[in-house]
């Protein structure tokens, strides 16, 4: 009997201390969240962001399989390769492996060995910006993750930037569930930053909190 009582003591010890956490957990993963808030109205009337930049050299891709292979199979086009394609590399692998934002980079740096590829996540918003403007200045549109509807249902997506206009408040995407989008920049930031994921399920927000998934991440391209 003691020793039953002493495993009970123990056990709810070990549930109290995952509880606890979990919840700290969570907490930080609220504060880091708010942290993202970054005022980049400056940028509006900075002449280095003032031009208005499209890539009008990309294609938009409708997933079959998934939206981290179409995201891939669109840089790819860019870069005027035709080989590398959603059917390419589930027949490859026999498997989705894009799932996290760090097998993304992974396999970016994998299919296009000319460039380096680097994940950047939790960027305060003007830092975010200014990454996206500059990568497109140099010609090369982002990847990234973000909160997107699929027939009036949240989802966590990979889409790709092809272009941005600071001043006129838009941000273009190539959306892999088929369609281009033209966003203003608060909503793209709501939706980098999943405040717009409403009524988000509870193993989500534990897989943010806990470093599985990442909010206002990009993924940026350069030439080595």
């Amino acid at each position: 009997m003691k020793k039953l009582k002493i495993a009970l003591i123990i056990l709810c010890s070990i549930i109290s201390l995952l509880f606890l956490i979990i919840i700290g957990a969570l907490i930080i993963n609220g504060i880091k969240t708010n942290n993202l808030k970054k005022d980049y109205s400056y940028l509006k009337d900075n002449d280095n962001y003032s031009n208005s930049i499209v890539l009008e050299n990309t294609k938009l891709v409708k997933q079959e399989i998934s939206c981290g292979y179409a995201t891939i199979e669109m840089f790819a086009k860019f870069l005027g390769d035709d080989s590398i394609t959603e059917k390419s590399l589930y027949d490859e692998y026999k498997s989705v492996v894009t799932s996290t934002g760090k097998s993304f980079e992974n396999e970016m740096n994998k299919r296009f060995t000319n460039y380096q590829t680097k994940m950047y996540k939790y960027l305060k918003e003007d830092e975010l910006l200014i990454k996206v403007y500059d990568s497109l200045k140099n010609g090369i549109p982002v990847p990234f993750e973000w909160a997107a509807l699929y027939n009036d249902s949240w989802t966590l997506h990979y889409s790709l930037i092809y272009g941005i206009d600071i001043k006129g408040d838009l941000v273009y995407i190539l959306n892999p569930y088929g369609y281009k989008e033209e966003l203003s920049i608060d909503e793209f930031l709501e939706r980098t930053s999943f405040k717009a994921y409403k009524n988000m399920p509870f193993y989500f927000n534990l897989a943010f909190a806990f470093g599985i998934f990442e909010k206002n991440t990009i993924f940026i391209v350069n030439k080595k």
